[in-house]
């Protein structure tokens, strides 16, 4: 039987590139000449320090990390994440108070965790529909706060910052676990950045944590130490065992990502990927429809109805169906939105979104008379 060709558009765990997949089944059994896996190696021995020192040495090449930040490797996720920040940061000021801009439900959850530490001020809050990212200027922001937290890109949503907010003299948090490396940023606007490893640059298991090194040492005494960067930084992300395996994962996509351009050719990339399925639903006359404002649309995850604006789900249903058919999985909306979503990140290739967009063009060909008996 002929082998389908899968197209993965998952919104994570997400695809990873063929020849990190290659690579890492080629080392599996016997990982730089050891005759043992990464997976059975010791954290401590000289192999797996090379690993990760290694992984480091690319994020700081591929960011231009400034010297006084700290990079850790942890576990536990974005959401493990959404504890250690207020944990780690809240206490930097004696308010113990943090602004959070909730634009999208992980965002959301961001902040009310954290108003378990702390007090927390939602500078935009639009629970039940959230499509855009409200003008600075109606920010009500706290300058008595510890940090400024943002989710630089909603995955649920499709909601993503353009640019980088001038908080003044309060810190900035970025989450930026669906859209870490997907493009250049200036770490230096940023006290902290975190991404969960398994969007744009490996597999489930790891969290990169990006931290000044001025904002160590602020524990909240109810922290867990897994969870306090002073431990991990002072133990190198080995006060507990850390996810090898993942690590080394994300050192094969990392230098895969280098040897095709750095982070400014996965920009140039993931725009040319977003604009074909972009372009698709703009001309579609309304037979595809993202309700996230132009200005705030995501290059990485692209949610979208079809067939009326709250969404037909006969037509989304036939369209799932037909995608699958083709090879192309995982583009069934998020849970808590419904309808359609795909996921674009750095290893989904310009042929990937092709086909897609391909997809789209004739499945409205075939299927444009719904919307116009729906009216």
């Amino acid at each position: 039987m002929e082998k389908k060709n899968i197209i993965n558009f998952g919104a994570g765990p997400a695809k990873l590139p063929p020849s990190v997949l290659n690579q890492a089944q080629r080392e599996l059994l016997n990982y730089n000449g050891t005759q043992i896996s990464v997976l059975e190696m010791s954290h401590r021995s000289s192999d797996f320090r090379n690993i990760i020192n290694n992984t480091e040495c690319l994020l700081r090449q591929l960011l231009n990390i400034p010297e006084n930040y700290k990079v850790l490797f942890l576990q536990g996720g974005g959401s493990g994440q959404f504890s250690a920040v207020p944990l780690n940061l809240i206490g930097l000021k004696k308010d113990m108070c943090a602004d959070y801009l909730v634009t999208g439900i992980f965002s959301a959850r961001a902040a009310k965790e954290a108003e378990k530490y702390g007090k927390v001020n939602m500078v935009h809050t639009e629970l039940d529909r959230f499509t855009s990212i409200p003008g600075t200027s109606s920010w009500s922001l706290n300058p008595s706060a510890s940090y400024v937290y943002i989710c630089c890109n909603e995955t649920a949503h499709g909601v993503e910052f353009n640019f980088i907010p001038d908080t003044k003299d309060v810190i900035l948090v970025g989450d930026m676990t669906s859209n870490f490396l997907s493009r250049p940023i200036d770490v230096s606007k940023f006290g902290l950045i975190f991404a969960a490893a398994q969007k744009n640059i490996g597999c489930a298991g790891v969290t990169v944590v990006i931290v000044r090194e001025d904002l160590l040492g602020n524990t909240l005494k109810e922290c867990p130490i897994v969870l306090d960067y002073q431990a991990q930084d002072g133990n190198n992300s080995f006060y507990n065992t850390p996810s090898c395996f993942s690590i080394y994962i994300m050192k094969l996509f990392l230098e895969w990502i280098k040897n095709n351009g750095g982070v400014e050719a996965m920009e140039i990339l993931n725009k040319q990927k977003s604009s074909l399925i972009y372009d698709i639903i703009n001309i579609s006359n309304g037979f595809y429809s993202c309700l996230t404002d132009v200005e705030c649309r995501s290059r990485m995850n692209i949610p979208f109805r079809i067939g009326k604006k709250g969404g037909d789900e006969t037509l989304e249903k036939l369209f799932l169906d037909g995608a699958s058919k083709l090879g192309m999985i995982s583009l069934k909306g998020h849970r808590s939105v419904g309808g359609i979503r795909a996921s674009l990140y750095n290893a989904v290739t310009l042929e990937d979104a092709q086909a897609l967009s391909a997809y789209m063009k004739q499945f409205l060909k075939d299927h444009c008379h719904f919307k116009e008996n729906d009216h």
